[in-house]
C-alpha cells in the first residue's frame, strides 16, 4: 500500500513527522513525505518530494503552498494522505473525492494556542480561536482518522471523530545508551535545557535561580525572540550561562551526558499546560532527573515514576531549591536518572507509539 505525508511547515527531518511516523511506516508500506521547500531525498526507505513554493507571508503560504502540495499528492497517487498541519485541511475534502483515506495529526491544540500568539492582537485571539476550532471540528468530522500528539487533545477530537488515536512523541529508545552519568559529572554540576528559548519557556526564571548555586547552564536552541538575549546578557548569573545554540541530535545527546538534571520549566499558558514536552522524556531516556513545571499531568508522570522534582516555574528560588536538593543528594539524583531509564524502556519509549500507528493504518487499509 502507498500512504503519503505531507507538510507546509515543518522540516523533511522533523522528528515526529519523519524520523518516527513516516520511517516506522516505510517499514511495511511504500511511504512517500511532501515538504514544501525541501529536497528530493530516499532516507530510512522513504520517498521525500522537495515542491518550491514562493511566498512572503502566511496568508501565501495557506494558499500557494497548499495548492502546490496537493498537485503533487494527486501525482503521487496514494491510498492514505496523512497531513500535519491545519491549513491542510483546506484539501482534505479534496483527496477524499478522490476516494483517498486521509488523517489529520494534530501536533497542539491550536484553538487555545491561538490564545498566545504575541503577533495577534489580544482582542481577536478569543475571535480567531473559536473560528479555527469549528473549522477544524466540521473537517475533522469527516475524514477517516485523527491522530493526536496528547491525551488532552484526544480528548476533544474524540467528539467529533471516534477514530482519533493519541500518539505520543516518546523518545525512539535505540538510540539512548541508558546511563547515568551523574557520579561523573559531580565535581563540575551542569544543568541543561534543550529546546526553542522564550520568556514562556521559563529561561530568565531559571537563570535567576542560578545566583546563589554552584552550577552552570547548558543551553541549546534557538531564542524565540528577537530582543531575549540581550535581556538575558543583563542578568547577574549570565555568567554560568553555557550557550550552545541549536545542535544536532547527536549533539544534544552528547550534552546530555555532561548533565546530572534536565530542567523543563515552562509557564502554565493554556498550550503548555496539557503538553508532554519530548525533551522531558529525553531527559530520562538519558538518565537525568528532571526539575519541571508543577503541572497535573506532568506531576503525574514525575511522581508515580520518582524521576524529579515538580516546582512553581515561576518562582526561582524554589527552582534553586530544587536544584540544591539533588545536587547534595546525589544517591537520590542516581536513584532518579535510573528510575527514569526504566520508565522509558516500560512505557515512554516509541515502540509502544508506533504500535498504535501500524493498527491504525491496518485498519484504514
Amino acid at each position: 500500500m502507498k500512504v503519503c505525508h505531507i507538510t507546509s511547515v515543518h522540516e523533511q527531518s522533523d522528528v515526529r513527522i519523519f524520523l518516527k511516523e513516516c520511517s516506522s511506516l516505510a517499514k511495511n508500506y511504500e511511504t512517500h513525505l511532501i515538504v514544501i521547500n525541501g529536497y528530493d531525498d530516499y532516507i530510512n526507505n522513504v520517498q521525500i518530494h522537495g515542491v518550491s513554493v514562493k511566498y512572503k507571508n502566511r496568508i501565501q503560504r495557506f494558499t500557494k503552498a497548499v495548492r502546490t502540495a496537493l498537485k503533487k499528492a494527486i501525482i503521487i497517487d496514494a491510498k492514505i494522505y496523512h497531513i500535519h498541519d491545519p491549513e491542510l485541511l483546506r484539501i482534505a475534502r479534496k483527496l477524499k473525492s478522490l476516494g483517498k483515506k486521509v488523517i489529520y495529526d494534530a501536533h497542539e491544540d491550536l484553538p487555545r494556542q491561538i490564545m498566545t500568539k504575541q503577533w495577534l492582537p489580544k482582542a481577536c485571539r478569543k475571535i480567531l480561536g473559536s473560528i479555527i476550532e469549528k473549522y477544524e471540528n466540521k473537517i475533522a468530522s469527516k475524514i477517516d482518522a485523527i491522530v493526536t500528539a496528547t491525551p488532552h487533545i484526544k480528548t476533544r477530537f474524540l467528539k467529533v471523530n471516534k477514530q482519533t488515536v493519541n500518539i505520543n512523541n516518546y523518545p525512539i529508545i535505540t538510540e539512548y545508551s541508558f546511563q547515568t552519568n551523574i557520579s561523573k559529572n559531580s565535581k563540575d554540576p551542569k544543568i541543561v535545557y534543550t529546546g526553542g528559548i522564550s520568556k514562556m519557556r521559563g529561561i530568565i526564571d531559571v537563570i535567576i535561580a542560578l545566583e546563589n548555586i554552584d552550577v552552570k547552564l547548558l543551553l541549546a536552541g534557538k531564542y524565540l525572540e528577537p530582543t531575549l538575549r540581550s535581556e538575558l546578557l543583563k542578568l547577574k548569573s549570565w555568567n554560568k550561562v553555557i550557550e550552545k545554540g541549536f545542535l544536532s541530535k547527536d549533539d544534544v545527546y552528547l550534552l546530555y551526558q555532561e548533565s546530572f538534571l534536565g530542567i523543563v520549566t515552562l509557564h502554565p499558558t493554556v498550550n503548555y499546560l496539557d503538553s508532554l514536552p519530548v525533551k522531558m522524556f529525553e531527559y530520562m531516556a538519558a538518565g537525568l532527573p528532571i526539575i519541571a513545571s508543577n503541572f497535573p499531568i506532568w506531576k503525574q508522570i514525575i511522581e508515580e515514576n520518582n524521576v524529579g522534582i515538580c516546582v512553581n516555574p515561576q518562582n526561582p528560588s524554589e527552582i534553586a531549591k530544587a536544584i540544591k536538593l539533588l545536587q547534595n543528594n546525589p544517591e537520590e539524583a542516581i536513584k532518579m536518572g535510573e528510575n527514569g531509564i526504566k520508565a522509558v524502556k516500560e512505557k515512554y519509549n516509541w515502540g509502544i507509539e508506533e504500535k498504535k500507528l501500524f493498527t491504525l493504518y491496518k485498519e484504514l487499509d
